[in-house]
């Protein structure tokens, strides 16, 4: 939900939004959804894209996001982390490694909470819409930067737009399943949810690619499992309408993170340069969603709404989803600097004890009602992305 890539093994939430990053291995708490991805990201974070995220985040690649937001990846080689360098253009700051996850972290959550915001708090009804502007948000700021020169990114031919159209459609609609998901369902029980893409991310790449996983990472899969589960059975604002939309969001995020490992040697092969860095991901994944997003929007008659709701007319809403439309933006340059600043591992655990702090302000910001029993099945949820996100490192690292 914000801007997005993730080639995620999950998002985030952003809803993650992606406009999320997903490239990779990496987990990302977005995703999207979250724009976030990044999500998911295999060729660029080798974590959305993460989905992510994103939820996406995103909502490029994923990360969703945003994930988150998408949700764990394998981590980038020094040479892929290197390229990110060299594509942020960073300056000498001390503590950076500090610095970049504090970003990374406040990012990724405010994304999620001001999405939430949007559609909850103001009571916003066309979440189509939201995910246009904010993706436009993106090609805008990307495309003011890769003219300036700040940043590189691959000119759009029509052979890359042709390899990348299928996947893109996956990701138009991870991020509207996302945003629809997140209009219903609390911020904490939406985390833990999310956890279900890795269960179908990981079993996916069983049947497809062969992919062996290590006993701990079906063990914390199957813990998953059981706490999205006994959340959803304790969940005090359980809404079916918004759970059927997360089940769906999950399947198109898992169906984005292993289409993108598919896409990505074609995509990169269209290219000029022969690589497809992030941000290009980011650029290409907004471009191309936006004819898509014109179309839903008039399809699913949210003109009308939007012709008659006084939100457009208050200064303050349009200041509120522009804000949201950066911080998608923010998770894709904050996971890069992050990413380049640490180690994969630090990267993954950051990503999955993050949902805890965003799990807790989305259960205080939102005054939701739970018991003891949801709160626990939360806990539990969030615990088994964290073994997750230690197990699928501990697979995925040499022998």
């Amino acid at each position: 939900m914000g801007s997005r890539v993730l080639q995620l093994d999950v998002p985030a939430d952003s809803e993650a939004s992606p406009r999320r990053i997903v490239s990779g291995s990496v987990s990302s708490p977005l995703v999207n959804g979250e724009k976030g991805l990044f999500p998911n990201q295999n060729a660029g974070f080798t974590a959305l894209a993460s989905p992510v995220r994103r939820e996406i985040g995103n909502r490029s690649l994923a990360r969703s996001f945003c994930v988150d937001d998408n949700d764990l990846e394998d981590g980038k080689s020094s040479k892929e982390r290197e390229s990110s360098a060299q594509l942020l253009r960073l300056p000498k700051i001390q503590n950076q490694a500090l610095l970049s996850g504090l970003a990374y972290c406040v990012s990724s959550c405010s994304m999620i909470l001001v999405n939430k915001f949007v559609l909850s708090g103001y009571a916003f009804n066309a979440p189509v819409f939201l995910m246009l502007y904010q993706n436009i948000v993106s090609v805008t700021i990307v495309s003011t930067l890769s003219l300036s020169g700040a940043v590189p990114t691959e000119p759009l031919t029509w052979n890359l737009i042709k390899v990348w159209l299928p996947v893109n459609i996956i990701f138009v609609g991870m991020l509207i399943t996302s945003m629809f998901s997140l209009k219903y369902i609390n911020v904490a029980m939406l985390t833990i949810l999310k956890n279900v893409a890795n269960v179908l991310t990981a079993s996916g790449e069983t049947y497809f690619f062969k992919k062996q996983h290590g006993t701990q990472v079906w063990i914390a899969l199957l813990l998953m499992i059981i706490s999205a589960v006994a959340g959803g059975i304790t969940d005090l604002s359980f809404h079916a309408v918004g759970y059927v939309w997360q089940i769906l969001n999950c399947f198109l995020t898992a169906s984005y993170s292993l289409t993108l490992r598919h896409v990505m040697d074609g995509a990169k092969q269209a290219t000029k340069s022969g690589n497809l860095n992030e941000l290009s991901m980011v650029l290409l994944n907004n471009v191309l969603s936006l004819p898509l997003g014109i179309i839903l929007v008039l399809g699913l008659n949210e003109v009308e709404y939007l012709l008659e709701t006084s939100l457009l007319r208050m200064p303050e809403f349009w200041l509120v989803i522009t804000a949201s439309g950066v911080l998608g933006l923010g998770i894709s340059f904050t996971s890069m600097w992050f990413l380049h600043q640490t180690s994969a591992t630090t990267y993954s655990l950051v990503g999955s004890l993050n949902k805890i702090p965003l799990s807790i302000a989305g259960i205080v910001l939102f005054n939701v009602r739970t018991s003891v029993q949801n709160s626990l099945s939360i806990l539990f949820g969030l615990l088994a992305g964290v073994f997750f996100a230690r197990a699928k490192l501990r697979d995925n690292s040499p022998t």
